[in-house]
């Protein structure tokens, strides 16, 4: 996605630190809430009903000669459909986001590599976008399913007519070998 992309995060909301400005020394601290306009506008994005407050609070640190550090909390009401019932599910996020930003940041060569352990580090950009750090933070502590209290599925049974429907057992994949296994060994002590 380029910034152009009205889809894109950085249109929705933007809030670019140049790390060049920071002092070089001291820690910058910040706090970004977005106002109702921009949690509109987040929700149509991340598709969800609403985002009822969004807070990123932390700073900004530089480490060492040229890397540099960011540690902040986000808080967050999102709400979003129940996958069953399709209420409204309203949810509180609050999650810590660590992200190290590093001039001399080893690119992988390969086609294939792995992925590493640590996947706060980033190479060291010219700004740090912190709106992007809160969507990104946001889209991720989403909940996958989230459910209404009391939601639950009920059991559909479907067959042609005049056929039996299967059964719970019948339908899992090692039912039929079990009950040979069964039998096998009822043989056994039989004979």
């Amino acid at each position: 996605m380029t910034q152009s992309d009205p889809h894109a995060p950085e249109a929705i909301w933007s809030h670019p630190l140049r790390l060049a400005e920071l002092p070089a020394r001291k820690i910058t601290r910040f706090d970004l809430v977005a106002d109702a306009p921009t949690r509109a506008a987040i929700a149509k994005w991340a598709d969800i009903v609403g985002v009822e407050a969004l807070r990123l609070k932390g700073e900004l640190r530089p480490n060492g000669r040229s890397d540099w550090e960011l540690s902040a909390t986000l808080s967050a009401t999102v709400v979003q459909e129940c996958v069953i019932s399709l209420a409204p599910v309203t949810t509180k996020i609050h999650e810590t986001v660590t992200r190290r930003y590093l001039a001399h940041m080893e690119m992988p060569s390969e086609e294939e590599v792995e992925m590493p352990e640590d996947d706060s580090t980033e190479p060291l950009p010219a700004s740090v976008n912190l709106a992007g750090v809160a969507l990104e933070a946001l889209e991720l502590a989403l909940p996958l399913y989230p459910r209404a209290p009391g939601a639950s599925l009920s059991t559909a049974s479907v067959t042609e007519p005049g056929a039996e429907p299967l059964s719970e057992e019948q339908i899992k994949p090692f039912a039929n070998l079990r009950a040979l296994m069964q039998n096998r060994d009822e043989g056994d002590k039989k004979g």
